[in-house]
């Protein structure tokens, strides 16, 4: 045991004659081509705010890109390579998550020129609507088959990323073409969910609105379809401290936190709301696709 204690001495005294020695890099796991999150370019809402935390935390920032959101969690941050992934579920079973710092909700796009009052799933209006761009596996597919649309909007779904099939492959819906399908007069609407939108339609020109849809969806089985989710940063299970220390700088850069996620033209609901819980699917509802 002395011999360990005097080789644990003899390691430790170059850092304490050459100071203190510089803070680990902060290393988060983000999508190289998912904006409005992030990309390559550090141009995401997601990017801004890794960068905030990493400024408060001291620590630099460090991406480890993925290209494919199926996988990352297993193979990125639960072997090591990265520490943080922005923008989870809150309460995610397959992590450790802070508290929640926004919450938002799936959303109608329309254009305002054609003066609709759409406001919910049982408006008439979506039985005759043309086209409606939407992104499969989400709760958008789920509504569009209760309502009984899935099958006639079928191939105009698929044309929007060129009838690519996803067998054995990721298949990336850009929510930027969704929005602009309903901007360019291609579809009547588009179901996205919030974040995802925002962007695209306060860079429309101010001819597009977006309006939440209500979070007391069912499908034709009577099984909740969840419209509104918490999001939260992720770390690995066991990282508590780091999980708490993150904690921290969203309390304490809350204000200018929110003012990034207003800029960004995100639907923001309370916290607080009715219903409101740590959803935790294992299935990133906001991003699929």
């Amino acid at each position: 045991m002395r011999l360990k204690r005097i080789a644990i001495l003899a390691l430790a005294l170059p850092v304490i004659a050459g100071g203190a020695q510089a803070a680990a890099p902060l290393k988060v796991c983000a999508g190289e081509n998912d904006l409005p999150y992030s990309d390559k370019n550090k141009a995401g809402f997601e990017n801004k705010l890794a960068e905030l935390i990493g400024q408060d935390l001291g620590r630099t920032v460090e991406y480890v890109w993925w290209s494919d959101p199926r996988l990352f969690i297993r193979d990125q941050l639960d072997r090591g390579l990265c520490d943080v992934v922005i923008g989870v579920d809150a309460g995610d079973p397959r992590l450790l998550t802070t508290s929640p710092y926004y919450r938002s909700g799936y959303v109608f796009v329309v254009r305002k020129d054609k003066g609709l009052k759409l406001a919910d799933w049982d408006d008439a209006y979506l039985k005759k609507a043309n086209r409606i761009a939407f992104v499969p596996d989400t709760p958008a597919e789920a509504m569009i088959r209760k309502i009984g649309r899935y099958n006639d909007l079928f191939n105009y779904q698929q044309s929007l990323v060129g009838f690519k099939s996803k067998r054995n492959q990721y298949i990336r819906f850009d929510p930027e073409k969704l929005v602009q399908e309903v901007a360019g007069g291609n579809a009547d609407l588009a179901v996205i969910w919030g974040p995802q939108a925002g962007r695209y339609v306060k860079q429309a020109d101010k001819t597009l609105e977006l309006r939440v849809i209500p979070d007391h969806q069912v499908r034709a089985d009577g099984q909740k379809v969840p419209h509104h989710y918490s999001s939260a940063i992720g770390v690995r299970k066991g990282e508590k401290a780091l999980a708490a220390d993150i904690d921290r700088v969203l309390k304490k850069r809350n204000e200018e936190i929110q003012t990034l996620l207003k800029e960004e033209g995100i639907p923001l609901l309370p916290l607080d709301e009715p219903g409101a819980r740590a959803e935790g699917s294992g299935v990133d509802k906001q991003k699929a696709g």
